[in-house]
């Protein structure tokens, strides 16, 4: 216990200064708002400054990407040169919040960045590499189109490499193009290859990437934060949506991530809600790049309250307001619900997580319980309450399914189209007016 209060207290003593940041860059964290660094940054930095490869072990929303952004414009400040790092990382929300943190981190001494994703055009992204950034954040796919497409473009300058979430990118498939990467960038290097897990996949990664690496871990065991408030709700299937809309209605006032399984299910849920006056939005692999970071983008400027979403939201993006998320599809992989849950308790915050257990994923459920080592206390309903919202929601759901069938037949005569709020011309119910409580008073038959 005594021992546990002075780490305590010389966490607290700890500043970026301490850790071997120059004062430009401390001066920058403070303009971000981050008064200490977090348990990553003080094991990481350090190390990383010392010129030394890292292999960095730490749970989502830990503070990663100062542990690595610091270290190389620290590094660009001694040795100003173009396409000096390259950032890989699994999802292009991912690739835009790292730019966006690496910008503002180097604002003062004027950092250029360039994101390479797909879902953009080839051209504008061929145009921004000729002008040579110091900083590149790609997706692995993307980035080795430019390589063997873009005339003039390679990598043989680069001084540092960084795989973020690298576990996930091994995950989708990209060991591919990862390995093609490894074969055309400088041997003589700097590697810091970070990851929630350590897999299989991850360490023989290691080894083919890193010159004698020094392993930094934050999360020995899969947690969840201590301020986070979780609970369960074991319904049948068929009422989900009831459900679902009864606890958006419960906690009205919040802003809510509700989690699907299929990019087909959020379209459907995010079209339900709205057509019961909710304002949804949704964010799925299978929307344009442009409509993914606007639906982004109004959720984060809090102009609309429910994000509905796959896992491709579920890590690493750092939306500060998320006050409840919504497991609405269990997910498959147990791990994936600490990602999802990750997104509300963030930076000391508190928060809440509500997950849907129907009578088919109960030993779903069971593989997450027995993971955190904890035993979830049922969240509380009233089921006569839920019933009374039978009536409208079935009738937005028919509904949904008309719009859906619409967005449809319009993807397959212009596929770039995706669900977006001023293209659905189908009228709302007729009803929408009223509150959600409103309208639909019969109690159902059990």
């Amino acid at each position: 216990m005594a021992a546990n209060m002075e780490s305590a207290i010389e966490d607290d003593k700890t500043t970026f200064k301490s850790l071997g940041v120059v004062d430009a860059l401390c001066e920058a964290c403070k303009q971000l708002g981050w008064k200490t660094p977090s348990k990553i940054q003080r094991e990481a930095i350090p190390v990383a400054l010392q010129g030394k490869d890292v292999i960095g072990l730490a749970e989502t929303g830990s503070g990663k990407t100062g542990a690595f952004a610091l270290p190389i414009l620290q590094a660009l400040l001694d040795n100003p040169q173009r396409l000096f790092a390259l950032i890989l990382t699994p999802t292009r929300e991912l690739a835009f919040q790292i730019s966006e943190q690496c910008e503002a981190l180097g604002s003062g001494i004027g950092v250029k960045c360039a994101v390479i994703v797909g879902g953009i055009d080839m051209m504008s992204q061929a145009l921004m590499l000729a002008k040579k950034p110091h900083i590149i954040i790609a997706t692995p796919g993307r980035l080795i189109d430019h390589l063997e497409n873009t005339k003039g473009f390679s990598l043989r300058t680069l001084k540092y490499l960084v795989m973020d979430e690298a576990d996930r990118i091994l995950n989708m498939d990209f060991e591919k193009e990862v390995d093609k990467l490894l074969k055309v960038i400088p041997k003589e290097r700097r590697t810091f290859l970070f990851s929630a897990t350590m897999t299989k996949k991850v360490q023989k990664l290691q080894r083919a990437s890193l010159q004698a690496p020094v392993k930094v871990e934050v999360a020995t065991k899969y947690q969840t934060v201590e301020k986070l408030q979780q609970s369960y709700l074991f319904i049948p299937s068929k009422f989900k949506d009831c459900y679902l809309v009864y606890v958006l209605n419960e906690l009205a006032g919040n802003s809510f991530m509700v989690f699907c399984g299929t990019c087909n299910n959020v379209q459907r849920v995010t079209l339900m809600l709205r057509n019961l006056g909710l304002d949804a939005v949704p964010l799925h692999g299978q929307m344009s790049q442009s409509k993914r970071l606007g639906a982004l983008n109004k959720f984060k400027s809090k102009s609309r309250s429910i994000l509905v979403a796959t896992d491709v939201a579920s890590r690493g993006l750092d939306i500060p307001h998320v006050d409840v998320v919504i497991n609405f599809d269990i997910p498959t992989h147990s791990k994936d619900y600490i990602h999802r849950v990750g997104r509300t308790a963030r930076a000391g915050r508190s928060g809440r997580s509500v997950t849907f257990v129907t009578q088919y994923d109960v030993e779903l459920y069971q593989r997450i319980e027995h993971l955190i080592a904890k035993k979830l206390p049922q969240y509380p309903t009233v089921e006569e309450e839920v019933m009374l919202l039978m009536e409208r929601v079935t009738e937005a759901q028919r509904y949904a399914r008309m719009e859906l069938r619409e967005i449809n037949d319009k993807k397959k005569r212009a596929p770039e189209d995706d669900l977006d709020e001023q293209e659905v011309k189908i009228p709302p119910p007729a009803k929408r007016k009223k509150g959600i409580k409103e309208g639909g008073k019969k109690k159902r038959k059990k």
